[in-house]
This record gives structure tokens, C-alpha cells and sequence, in this order.
């Protein structure tokens, strides 16, 4: 076939009933009695080693105990104490490399208790069933804290100052809120409007408000919300997608990954959006996997994810690879793109030259493979966007805020957490764990405080320094 040939972006590829399935719940809720039989798996270990494996310190053990005992509000209970998102993190943490990874019962049996779907059990049937809220909000401390970001980071830090008492304002840039959770994950893993049933529910605490399309663009903004408040907290994630930097690049049927996810979330018939027949991915994390498995879903014909190093260094889990795999998507490793091939303002194919490891480095072995493509995403990493960062005296860690083991940024009364942080996996858990743990440095800030007194001196110096 010739590369003139490939075009074809469509929608309505297949029929409705394979849309329903290849995009419903990929792990469906556990059964009671399912729950129950797996509940009896777990040893209830002494100091257990899934607790420490755990980003936000979940007591899995006493969790599962009590779905055992049938007792779904406090298993409930015990999971949202330490992660006020444990809906979402039950449905997207990769367990299989943190708490499920060193479960003992994976010597003993060859696999681990499910902790992931037990969590999800518990917590869904728990939020679901009426009688009194979980949790309330403490007595008015008359302190107001700012946060920018209605992503996991805000909203566990908005959930914890609120129990404490702290009367909390979200700014958030997008119409709905959730961040992550509504706008950047495969829908078949979060199906429905559930991220904003979370987060109706993370809102029934009172004393949490949220302003939506507001966009922190400025340093002036910077500056008022520090003056308007008693505390600010950035959990504002990565805003802008890095480049491929190569010819071809803006041609029409090249897409941000990240979009591409977000356009599916919102969309209310996916059927609906189009797809090429063939796709090209290049990336090899998480974003990767869920643009391609998803592509394949909408009905396009052949789906490649391609990376430039070898597949031990992929940044996706085995777990997920292999979910992508069994669906059709297709990897390719040692290929670095090098062109965009278009053909009469339409993309035809990509150029890739192929590497390999030499002395420690990356060099090109002198070979090309060209791939027709009708569509390319890129999902190749993010980065803070708007440069104001430095103009507002914020001190940054390769290219994302600096911040010391507390989440405390180098300007005073300003905290951060989450994607746009340096250090950690950019996983949903660690942004939760961030948050909480921004929450109670704001807290002991604001309880320090004298009466009267504002929670930043507007003379206040930078605390930590940027690198070079």
C-alpha cells in the first residue's frame, strides 16, 4: 500500500455494542461473596509490609479484617483516614508494584491478596450506603487557605485542613474539578462521572469551596492570593506537553496523548470521536498505554507504541503492558522519531531511527524504519508551563517546584505537592500523600500563629534556593 493511500480518521468504526464493552468497568466491583473469600486470604500480618509499600500508609490489614467481619463502613473508614481518595487509587494504583508486590501470600501461593479490589470494594459500598457522613469538619479555626489545584494533591490537603477546622478556597483552571481523576485517565478505569461523585462526596465536609476557570497565570496572582490568605498550597500539576521537536510536528493527525484521554473522558458518546486507522504512540509510560489501548477500542485497525529504549526501561508497568498487549497494541522498541512524513496537509507516516546502547549512551546504529500513520500521539512527559515561576521567586528542581520534606516551597506561606514537585513517581497515590502531608505543615503554621497575626509577613524571605 502507499503512504498516499493511509489516511482514513473516521468516527463510528464499530458497532454500539463493542463500544459498551471495551469500554466498561475494566475490574468490575468485587461481589460480596468474592470479597469475603479474598478478605480470608489475608494473614493480618504483624507489621505488615503492604502498609509500608503504601504511599499513604493504609492499615491494610485491619481494612481487609473488617470487610471480613462485615463491617464496610469502618474497612471504610480505615482506608479514607489515610486516603481521603481511596475510590480512585483502589481503580488506578499499580498495586502490583507497591502494597500487593510484597504481600507474603505471593511466596506462599504464587499471588497476593487483591488489596486494590478489596479496597474498592469496601469504599464504593461504604460512600454508597446513607446514614451519617464519615467525617465533619472541625470547629471554625478562623484561618482561610488557598489552593490551586482541584487535582488529588488539593483535594486531599482541601480534605485534611477541613477536618481541622481551616476554612479552604480551591482555584482550579478547568470547568470541573478532579484534575487527574476526571481529565486524564482511560476511561475504562474510571467509567462514568464517577470522579465527580468522589468528589461530591470529599465536599460533604463543608468549609471547602471551589472556584472553577480560574487560571493562575501571573505572579501578581501569586502575590494576592499569599495576601488574601493565611496559607497557599500548589497542587497544580503539569500544564503543557514537551515537544517531539522534529519536522512534520503540527501537521493535522498529531496529538497530545493528554488530550486526546481528556477528549474521551468528557466525551458523551465516544463512539462519536475520531479515530485513524492506523495510530502511532510514542512514549512508554502510563499516558502511552491508556492512548493506545483506548485507540485500539475505538475501532483503529493497527496501534503502535513505540519507544526509544528498550522495554525494561519502559516506565509502565509490566502489569499494564501486558493489558495493552492483549488488546491488540503492538510495542516497538530502540526507535527514536526523527520526521513527520505529511502528504497534502495530511500526516502519512513517521520516520524513526533506530538506536541502540553504546558505552552507557543512546546512538543511532545507522538504520531507519518509516511506520504509516494516519495519527500520532505524543505522550512523551509534561512540564509546569507558564513561566512565571522565577519571576515570583519560587525556586525550581529540574524544572518543576522545589520543596523540602514538608512540601514547603521557597516562599514563605506558600506550600506545593503533586506532579509539579520535584522528586517521586507522579503517581495518584504520592499526590494524595502529598497533600496530607502539606495539610498538617499548613496546620501546625497556622496553630503557631498569634491571634490576629496574617500566616505570611509580606516581608517575608525565600527559605529554600533554586538550583542551577
Amino acid at each position: 500500500m502507499s503512504l498516499l493511500d493511509v489516511s482514513d480518521i473516521r468516527p463510528f468504526r464499530l458497532k454500539k455494542e463493542d463500544y459498551d464493552e471495551g469500554f466498561a468497568d475494566a475490574a468490575p466491583l468485587l461481589t460480596k461473596g468474592q470479597a469475603l473469600l479474598e478478605a480470608e486470604r489475608c494473614l493480618y500480618c504483624y507489621d505488615a509490609p503492604c502498609v509500608h509499600a503504601c504511599p499513604t500508609g493504609i492499615d491494610v490489614p485491619t481494612f481487609i479484617h473488617r470487610i471480613a467481619d462485615g463491617n464496610l463502613r469502618g474497612a471504610a473508614r480505615t482506608i479514607l483516614d489515610a486516603n481521603p481518595l481511596g475510590a480512585t487509587c483502589a481503580r488506578v494504583c499499580p498495586t502490583e508494584e507497591l502494597c500487593e508486590s510484597v504481600c507474603v501470600r505471593v511466596k506462599q501461593e504464587g499471588r497476593p491478596v487483591e488489596i486494590g479490589r478489596l479496597q474498592r470494594f469496601a469504599v464504593d459500598l461504604a460512600l454508597a450506603q446513607a446514614g451519617a457522613p464519615l467525617y465533619v469538619r472541625g470547629a471554625d479555626s478562623g484561618r482561610r487557605v488557598a489552593i490551586v489545584g482541584a487535582g488529588p494533591a488539593g483535594l486531599a490537603c482541601a480534605h485534611l485542613l477541613a477536618r481541622l477546622g481551616h476554612a479552604v478556597t480551591i482555584f482550579d483552571a478547568r470547568p470541573k474539578s478532579g484534575g487527574l481523576n476526571e481529565y486524564g485517565l482511560a476511561t475504562y478505569k474510571m467509567t462514568g462521572d464517577y470522579a465527580q461523585r468522589e468528589l461530591a462526596w470529599l465536599l460533604e465536609i463543608g468549609g471547602i469551596e471551589i472556584v472553577n476557570d480560574w487560571r493562575l497565570q501571573t505572579p501578581e496572582q501569586l502575590a494576592a492570593l499569599r495576601h488574601d490568605y493565611d496559607a497557599l498550597f500548589l497542587g497544580i500539576g503539569l500544564s503543557s506537553v514537551h515537544r517531539l521537536g522534529i519536522p512534520g510536528e503540527d501537521l493535522p493527525g498529531v496529538r497530545d496523548a493528554v488530550d486526546f484521554i481528556a477528549d474521551l473522558r468528557q466525551a458523551d458518546n465516544v463512539a462519536a470521536l475520531p479515530i485513524g486507522r492506523r495510530v502511532v504512540v510514542v512514549g512508554g509510560g502510563m499516558t502511552a498505554i491508556d492512548a493506545a489501548v483506548q485507540a485500539r477500542l475505538l475501532g483503529a485497525e493497527s496501534v503502535s507504541i513505540v519507544y526509544r529504549r528498550g522495554p525494561e526501561s519502559m516506565p509502565a508497568s509490566s502489569v499494564e503492558r501486558e493489558w495493552a498487549q492483549t488488546r491488540g497494541v503492538n510495542f516497538l522498541h530502540w526507535l527514536a522519531p526523527e520526521e513527520i512524513i505529511g502528504h497534502r496537509d495530511r500526516l502519512v507516516a513517521v520516520r524513526f531511527a533506530r538506536q541502540r546502547h553504546e558505552n552507557g549512551d543512546l546512538v543511532y546504529t545507522g538504520e531507519d524504519e518509516t511506520l504509516p500513520c494516519d495519527m500520532l500521539f505524543k505522550a512523551i512527559g509534561q512540564r509546569l508551563g507558564p513561566e512565571i515561576w522565577t519571576a515570583s521567586e519560587l525556586a525550581l528542581e529540574r524544572g518543576r517546584l522545589k520543596v523540602d520534606a514538608e512540601g514547603r516551597t521557597s516562599l514563605p506561606g506558600v506550600w506545593a505537592g503533586g506532579d509539579c514537585c520535584h522528586g517521586g513517581r507522579d503517581l495518584t497515590v504520592e499526590a494524595v500523600e502529598d497533600g496530607k502531608r502539606a495539610a498538617r505543615s499548613i496546620a501546625s503554621h497556622l496553630a503557631a500563629l498569634e491571634p490576629g497575626a496574617r500566616g505570611v509577613p509580606p516581608d517575608a524571605a525565600p527559605t529554600l534556593k533554586a538550583e542551577s
